[in-house]
C-alpha cells in the first residue's frame, strides 16, 4: 500500500468507526475520561477533535463532519450560549480551545448559540483571566504567575480570530505581546527550542531560582506552540512568521533518522526517551502549513511530510476497522498534586497510551494539510 493510501484509510476509518459513532458525553477518543472515569464536561481534548473535524471538512467537503461537530458542541452549549459544565472561576486556558470551533459553527449554521458562546468566552478570557507581571495570562488559577506553552495554542489563536472578526485591534496587539513574552522569556537561545513553563514569581518548586524556567523542553508543549503560531499566521498573514519558522527549523534539527521527534528532543541519550506521536504530528501539521503559507521553505515542508509519513508507517496499525495510533503521551504538566517536578525522569515516567484525541486530532490536522499540499 502506498503511504498516501494508508493515510487516507486511517482518516476515513477514524471518522467512520471511532468519531461519528461517539456519543458527545462519552467520546471514544478521550482516553483521560475513560481511564480516570471523569464526568463529561467542556474540555480541550474534545474541542481539539471537533476543530480538527471542521478543518478536515473545509478540504474534503464532508458535511457529516459539520453536522457531527454541531451535535457535539450543542450538547455542551445551551440556547443562550452558556457552557454549564465550564467553571469560569478555574481560570483555565484549556477551556478556550473550543472558541474557534464555536466561531466556525457560527458561520456554518444559523444557530446563534455559537456566536453567543464565542462572545462570552472572549469576554471571560480578556476581562477575567489573571495575568502575570509581564501581562501574559496565567495558565490556570491553581498555577499563579505561570506561563505554559500549551496555553499559547489553547487561547491565543481564538483570541486573535475573534479580534480580527470584530476589529478589536487592542486585543490583537495583546496576542502579539503575549507571544513576544513567550519568545523572550522561554526560548533556549542555544537550541532554539522552548522550555515547557515559566513561573515569573519563581516561587514554584519546579522553577529555576534565577530564571523561573522549568527544566526541560517537552515535545508536545512545543507542538502546541507550533500549531498555535501556524494558525495565527494563517489569520494575520504571517506577522509571527519568524517565530514559527525558527522553531520549526530548531525542531527539524532534532528529527530522528526515521523522521520522528522524541518526547524530550534535546535528550536523545536518555534511556527510555521515545518517539512521541502527538508532538511529531503537531510539528508535521505546522511545517506543512507554514510552507503552504510561504513562511517556511521546501526543506521544512519535506520534513513535515516525512514526519507525517513516519508516524503513519511506524506508529499506526491500520489493519482493523479502527486504526490504532501508538506512542501518545497521555498527559504532562508542572506542579499540581501529585507533584510534577518538570525533570527528564518525570516526563519519561508519564503514561503512554493509544488512540487519544491528543494524537488523533493532530493526525487529522496533518492529513488535512497533506491534502492541501
Amino acid at each position: 500500500m502506498r503511504q498516501d493510501l494508508k493515510q487516507q484509510k486511517a482518516a476515513k476509518n477514524y471518522i467512520a468507526h471511532l468519531i461519528l459513532p461517539s456519543d458527545p458525553f462519552a467520546p471514544l477518543w478521550n482516553r483521560e475520561n475513560i481511564i480516570f472515569r471523569k464526568q463529561p464536561k467542556w474540555n480541550y481534548i474534545d474541542c481539539l477533535m471537533i476543530s480538527a473535524l471542521l478543518t478536515l471538512s473545509e478540504v474534503n467537503g464532508d458535511s457529516r463532519l459539520v453536522d457531527y461537530a454541531a451535535r457535539f458542541i450543542s450538547a455542551y452549549v445551551d440556547e443562550d450560549g452558556n457552557i454549564p459544565t465550564m467553571r469560569a472561576e478555574d481560570h483555565n486556558l484549556d477551556n478556550f480551545c473550543g472558541g474557534r470551533a464555536l466561531l466556525r459553527l457560527s458561520e456554518l449554521t444559523s444557530d446563534r448559540r455559537y456566536s453567543a458562546a464565542a462572545e462570552k468566552l472572549f469576554r471571560t478570557l480578556t476581562e477575567k483571566q489573571p495575568r502575570t507581571v509581564s501581562g501574559s495570562f496565567w495558565h490556570k488559577e491553581i498555577y499563579p504567575g505561570q506561563i505554559w506553552l500549551d496555553g499559547a495554542f489553547m487561547a491565543l489563536p481564538f483570541m486573535l480570530e475573534y479580534s480580527v472578526r470584530t476589529g478589536n485591534e487592542k486585543a490583537a496587539a495583546d496576542v502579539y505581546a503575549q507571544l513576544n513574552n513567550i519568545r523572550s522569556k522561554m526560548r533556549d537561545n542555544h537550541s532554539g527550542l522552548y522550555y515547557h513553563g515559566i513561573d515569573e514569581s519563581k516561587n514554584a518548586k519546579w522553577a529555576d531560582a534565577e530564571t523561573g524556567l522549568s527544566g526541560e523542553c517537552w515535545l508536545r508543549a512545543m507542538g502546541w506552540l507550533c500549531a498555535g503560531l501556524a494558525d495565527i499566521c494563517e489569520l494575520d498573514g504571517g506577522v509571527c512568521g519568524d517565530m514559527l519558522r525558527e522553531l520549526l527549523e530548531a525542531l527539524s534539527r532534532c528529527l530522528t533518522d526515521e523522521g520522528m521527534l522524541l518526547q524530550l528532543p534535546l535528550r536523545p541519550e536518555l534511556p527510555g526517551n521515545y518517539p512521541e506521536a502527538s508532538g511529531t504530528l503537531l510539528f508535521a501539521y505546522s511545517a506543512m502549513k507554514a510552507a503552504r503559507l510561504g513562511i517556511a521553505g521546501s526543506s521544512i515542508k519535506a520534513d513535515g511530510i516525512r514526519a507525517f509519513e513516519a508516524v503513519t508507517s511506524g506508529y499506526m496499525d491500520t489493519d482493523g476497522d479502527v486504526p490504532v495510533l501508538k506512542n501518545i503521551c497521555l498527559m504532562a504538566g508542572l506542579g499540581g498534586e501529585p507533584f510534577r517536578d518538570g525533570s527528564a525522569d518525570y516526563y519519561l515516567s508519564e503514561q503512554i497510551t493509544e488512540n487519544d484525541a491528543k494524537g488523533i486530532a493532530p493526525y487529522l490536522m496533518a492529513y488535512s494539510e497533506s491534502i492541501r499540499v
